[in-house]
């Protein structure tokens, strides 16, 4: 019990977070023990598990990259190795296509069109080509990282075989020694004069590459048209240029000089050439299979073209088991104008699915807390008996001993129950009550007495609902996201005053001017706000990911200004930066260099000049008045004036209070004033004291 309910914590973080189990670990010798024994099982696989729609296809035998294990009685051979090292050890998982694919496919049997193969598609399409030169390749096979990206759009790809250059070109080897310049260049006609195709006899094969020797191949082809070799000589004169041993390589050299020699090629210019090729035979890639990772690349992009839903449900759903993965691809979702739908327990599956042509379910299996055993058993009964009413009913219809406390709680906190209660506050208090009649229930099952407790009884009444920010934090906690909201939604009719743009409209369109040293902009001056994401720690730099509901942006600290204002710096803070802003060439995007910073609510108590309240009833009169001033007591002495609008029957006005009354608007107060009169019942105006300008920007006057 002393292990923090944290999910996935282990053992040492216990120990480091816990003090009481701390203390045991080093005075209680069998404490010890025990948790030293624990240690020693901690993460080692506990059986084999296999995934539903994994397929593994490798180049050779499979053996040759990872152990095999088969079932007892010789039924099902699977890897050894989970899914993250067998994409590590470089084979494939062809799942996201075969999902994709079942979906888009059972659309169209309902529209009554033919199936689509994956096959037949055509290899020239112009959505697909549209798609990748935008570098809209998140989720993209082999393209998705940001140095491919970048690469993508120096590139421009229009043609299939630039696809396979591209996944032969990101490499360290292409990319440091600037044959990735020379193949961009002369693509866009920027270098033309440099193609050289080295002999007249080479241009069908260094054609494709605008005369850059990129691909293994080539340089067997080379030997085979200019010096005779077999297709056998060719492929040993390709590993002898791999390995680069001296001796061999001598030996090589005078093989194809004599050879080219010999069908008419000058001396001097078969040795340039053999140079060349050893040169680049370094950088070679297998086109073959350059090719046929190009080829899902290509299949992926033209899926993520002309079917967005399926393709991002399946990726999706592949990923559901990595939060920070689901949360990247939702953000991509939003700007493919893709609708996600809060989890459901009456909609929604284990995996994500479409739910319309421009939609997305979220899937029950992403929840954190809530396992596939859970899931299938409320999949399972809905599909036999109808969807849940309420959430007594959830709780007599599905076996509890697959259901717990704790799932039930996750369901709550992600939303996927909303739709078996009046809100989230009230099914959390309902739900001991709701399961102790589910057991009971299932207990007079057992006996063969249906609904012996009255299980339709009268539920509890509702209660209170959780604050926004209660109720954020929940999904965030379950989900790894809001999805009701964004907690920077109450700071929104005070960030006009505050900022001086939103993230979506910071910076502009990209700078046109030359960007200089580094590929930076020469920068001006910015002041934005966001909710921290995520905190990157480097040295000497700290790197912070804001986003404020439009769009995200890159932070960077110094790491003195970091120390200066780590306080604050804490993720899900909302803070106010003032910066310079500049655009970074390689991120392709605008990225603020942080001076000073302040949390938002200081911020509003900093700048804010008046507060403007509607004035509620229950503080008329007398003692409705001193009511009013025991509220405000522990925040006057304030910067901030107020005013109170009041609309009563025999009088409709606003009324400036005296100074005596001016208040420190802190998060405090203002949450107490929302629960009074809401927080469409207050504003604050910001700038001069008595300039109440800013109040004409209020929906109410």
């Amino acid at each position: 019990k002393l292990i923090p309910f944290e999910l996935g914590i282990t053992l040492d973080d216990a120990i480091a977070k816990e003090p009481e189990l701390k203390r045991l670990h080093r005075e209680d010798e069998e404490v010890r023990n025990l948790l030293d024994l624990a240690k020693a099982l901690e993460g080692l696989t506990r059986n084999a598990g296999k995934h539903a729609g994994g397929v593994v296809i490798a180049p050779s035998v499979l053996t040759d990259f990872t152990p095999l294990y088969c079932e007892p009685g010789g039924g099902n051979v699977i890897t050894q190795f989970d899914k993250d090292d067998v994409e590590a050890a470089g084979l494939v998982k062809f799942t996201i296509l075969d999902w994709a694919m079942a979906t888009v496919n059972a659309g169209r049997a309902q529209a009554g069109e033919p199936a689509l193969e994956l096959g037949t598609l055509p290899m020239d399409d112009a959505a697909t080509f549209t798609l990748l030169k935008s570098c809209a390749t998140t989720a993209v096979f082999q393209l998705e990282s940001r140095g491919m990206k970048d690469l993508v759009r120096r590139l421009q790809p229009d043609c299939f075989e630039d696809i396979i250059a591209l996944v032969a070109l990101f490499r360290p080897g292409p990319l440091q020694s600037g044959m990735v310049d020379d193949f961009i260049n002369r693509k866009h006609g920027r270098n033309s004069a440099a193609i050289d195709y080295l002999h007249p006899d080479l241009k069908s094969v260094l054609a494709p590459t605008y005369g850059v020797i990129l691909y293994q191949e080539q340089v067997m082809q080379i030997a085979q048209i200019l010096a005779g070799y077999t297709l056998g000589g060719a492929d040993l004169l390709r590993r002898a240029m791999g390995k680069k041993k001296p001796e061999e390589m001598a030996k090589q050299r005078s093989v194809f000089v004599s050879g080219a020699v010999a069908r008419g090629v000058r001396e001097a210019q078969a040795t340039m050439i053999f140079d060349l090729m050893e040169k680049f035979a370094g950088y070679g890639f297998n086109k073959s299979h350059s090719a046929a990772y190009a080829l899902l690349s290509y299949q992926t992009a033209w899926l993520k073209a002309h079917y967005p839903a399926a393709f991002m449900a399946a990726v999706l759903s592949s990923d559901m088991d990595k939060t920070d993965k689901v949360v990247t691809l939702i953000d991509e979702c939003v700007s493919m104008k893709l609708t996600v739908h809060p989890p459901d327990v009456n909609e929604s599956q284990y995996a994500f699915q479409v739910a319309g042509p421009a939609s997305i379910r979220f899937g029950l299996g992403a929840i954190k807390g809530v396992g596939e055993s859970a899931v299938q058993a409320i999949v399972d009964e809905r599909a036999a008996h109808g969807p849940y009413r309420s959430l007594p009913d959830l709780c007599r219809r599905i076996d509890l001993q697959r259901v717990n406390k704790r799932v039930f709680e996750a369901l709550i906190k992600s939303g996927s129950l909303d739709h078996l209660g009046p809100n989230r506050a009230t099914l959390t208090a309902e739900l001991e009550r709701a399961m102790h009649l589910g057991e009971q229930n299932s207990r007079a099952m057992s006996v063969g007495q249906v609904d012996l407790f009255g299980l339709a009884a009268a539920e509890n009444a509702a209660v209170t609902d959780w604050s926004d920010a209660e109720r954020l934090a929940g999904e965030r906690e379950t989900l790894g996201l809001f999805l009701s909201g964004h907690p920077i939604s109450p700071y929104e009719p005070d960030l006009k005053f505050l900022v001086s743009a939103r993230l979506v409209d910071v910076g502009g369109a990209r700078p046109t001017a030359p960007l200089g040293e580094r590929g930076w902009s020469q920068g001006k001056p910015a002041t934005v706000a966001g909710l921290v994401l995520e905190i990157r720690r480097r040295p000497n730099r700290v790197t912070l990911i804001l986003d404020d509901r439009s769009a995200r942006l890159e932070v960077s600290l110094f790491e003195e200004t970091f120390q200066q204002y780590r306080d604050i710096i804490v993720k899900d803070a909302i803070l106010i930066v003032d910066g310079m802003l500049r655009f970074d060439d390689f991120i392709e995007a605008w990225r603020l260099q942080a001076k000073t910073m302040m949390d938002i609510d200081r911020a509003r108590e900093r700048f804010a000049r008046r507060l403007c309240l509607k004035w509620p009833a229950q503080f008329d009169g007398p003692l409705g008045l001193k009511r009013f001033e025991d509220l405000l007591r522990p925040y006057l002495k304030g910067p901030c004036g107020i005013s109170v609008a009041v609309n009563r029957d025999d009088y409709t006005g606003r009324l400036n209070l005296a100074d005596s009354w001016s208040v420190r608007p802190s998060r405090e107060l203002l949450d107490k004033l929302s629960a009074l009169v809401g927080r469409e019942g207050w504003y604050l105006v910001y700038g001069p004291r008595n300039d109440i300008r800013g109040e004409e920007t209020s929906s109410w006057r």
